[in-house]
């Protein structure tokens, strides 16, 4: 016992320090980072001309998005749940499956911190996270249009029932097929625009 007391004492010493370093609690009431704002807003801005940007220069800002973020919360900045919305956003164009599951963590806080809207970007980054690593999507938020067809596999429409989805904010699954339908039928008239030569 006597050689795990300074090893005690330690650790409760650093857990005090960590807690004294750890932001004030507050929910509703936290004032809203401007930066954080700021980076959101740029994340958003490069995304307004759907799939027709720069990709490679939009990838290039995501990446120093995303640090810039990650300093933020490793300095305790980002307080309210709209700050966690607008980090989630940022994480969740990231590249990795660590970025997808950091983006749903993120989410999911500013869910706990009173932003309810929040609960749609959690469903889609834990359906993001879980394709990356070669599972099923659960809620159905996820797309993919390849040679004209479209499609949300691979896709467990079992284990969250529509109940949750709505929940969540997400569509149910009689709307997810009309959605992906829509989609198929636009990537088919792009094909065909550009075999005819128009686009």
């Amino acid at each position: 016992m006597r050689r795990l007391a300074p090893f005690l004492l330690c650790l409760t010493l650093s857990q005090g320090a960590l807690a004294a370093e750890a932001p004030e609690d507050c929910k509703a009431d936290c004032p809203v980072n401007a930066e954080m704002t700021s980076l959101f807003d740029a994340d958003q801005a490069a995304r307004k001309h759907g799939f027709d940007g720069d990709w490679d220069r939009i990838e290039a800002e995501d990446a120093q998005r995303r640090a810039r973020t990650g300093a933020l919360i490793a300095a305790g900045a980002l307080r309210s749940g709209t700050d966690f919305y607008h980090a989630a956003y940022i994480y969740q164009h990231g590249g990795e499956p660590a970025d997808y599951l950091k983006a749903h963590v993120l989410a999911t806080s500013a869910v706990a911190k009173g932003r309810a809207d929040a609960a749609w970007i959690a469903a889609a980054t834990l359906d993001r996270y879980l394709k990356a690593i070669g599972r099923s999507q659960i809620y159905g938020t996820q797309y993919r249009v390849r040679d004209g067809v479209a499609t949300q596999e691979p896709y467990d429409r079992v284990l969250v029932p529509d109940a949750l989805r709505a929940v969540a904010g997400v569509p149910l699954l009689a709307e997810q097929e009309a959605e992906r339908a829509e989609l198929e039928r636009e990537a088919q008239a792009r094909e065909a625009r550009k075999k005819s030569g128009v686009e």
